[in-house]
């Protein structure tokens, strides 16, 4: 019988995912020459080749990619069983490491903490800031065991390695300043702010966020500033030096500002999509089944308070 090395495949696996020898030696702390000792041993024991040479770098074999298609079953049954193994060692107690990105935090993250501090005060909860993509870094290299993140930027539903809970359809609301135009005009639109100076990040999620909702106004922003923090965002936009989307979530504690005026759009209001993630199987552990219920719960009663 054909020897299968968990360690190895999840070697295999990590390379896939990250591309190089070096990047993979990185996330696993690992030399690269310790990363190809490895896949050369398990080549040697699954009998294929696993590598081959592309360029200056190495890319996977048809058989490595039908070795991992079986093994991400595997990978997803050790995960059911460490978490089944945790719940009935630990009961009521438990760790879970969240990784979450910045407004998810206050608006999701600490409501549901509070929500489980109440019904499982056992249960730990530890949260770590996190860009929305470096998020499922640190889940893939088990650094984190759920992920708060934005759908446009995580892996697809189709893929093995993780189980994907859509939480919130957050709304993208304008901030005008106080004495604008437009501040107080009706049924405003997307498309009647297109030859208005921006403010968003140069790069990342958000500026890809911005961008794409305007050219599905019909429009290119012209970005007159840049930052990445709301509270920079918002004091430019109270100072008159712009406009900008705001997510909801992000706004909520910033709505008593009397120099920024809040609008909700009103036929093509652009929304982002909050999701929570874990690697496939660890959904049925105990403690992160309890903080997936409660971030759902927080994030119902949220879209519950914007219907109304």
């Amino acid at each position: 019988m054909t020897e299968w090395d968990i360690k190895k495949l999840h070697i295999l696996r990590t390379l896939r995912d990250r591309g190089t020898v070096t990047a993979t030696a990185e996330t696993l702390r690992m030399t690269p020459s310790a990363v190809s000792q490895q896949l050369t041993n398990l080549a040697r024991q699954l009998g294929v080749p696993l590598l081959e040479a592309h360029g200056r770098r190495v890319r996977l074999t048809d058989a490595a990619h039908l070795v991992l298609r079986h093994a991400e079953a595997v990978f997803a049954q050790l995960e059911r069983a460490d978490a089944e193994l945790d719940g009935y060692l630990r009961g009521e107690a438990g760790q879970v490491r969240v990784a979450a990105f910045s407004t998810s935090v206050p608006a999701l993250l600490v409501p549901a903490v509070r929500r489980l501090r109440t019904a499982h005060p056992g249960l730990d909860v530890r949260i770590r800031e996190a860009e929305a993509g470096e998020a499922y870094e640190l889940l893939t290299a088990g650094e984190a065991d759920l992920a708060l993140s934005l759908a446009a930027h995580a892996p697809t539903a189709r893929d093995p390695q993780f189980s994907r809970v859509p939480l919130l359809a957050d709304p993208l609301d304008i901030a005008l300043p106080a004495g604008h135009p437009l501040a107080a005009a009706p049924g405003l639109r997307l498309a009647d702010l297109a030859a208005e100076p921006w403010i968003f990040g140069g790069s990342g999620p958000w500026s890809e966020i911005t961008t794409a909702a305007c050219e599905a106004a019909g429009f290119v922003p012209e970005q007159a500033h840049s930052a990445s923090g709301w509270t920079a965002i918002l004091a430019m936009v109270e100072a008159g030096l712009g406009i900008a989307l705001v997510p909801r979530m992000a706004a909520a504690d910033r709505r008593g500002g009397s120099g920024v005026v809040m609008r909700v759009l009103s036929a093509d209001q652009p929304r982002r999509h909050v999701v929570a993630a874990v690697r496939r199987g660890a959904e049925e552990g105990t403690a992160v089944a309890r903080v997936l219920a409660a971030l759902r719960q927080t994030a119902a009663a949220r879209e519950t308070v914007q219907r109304n």
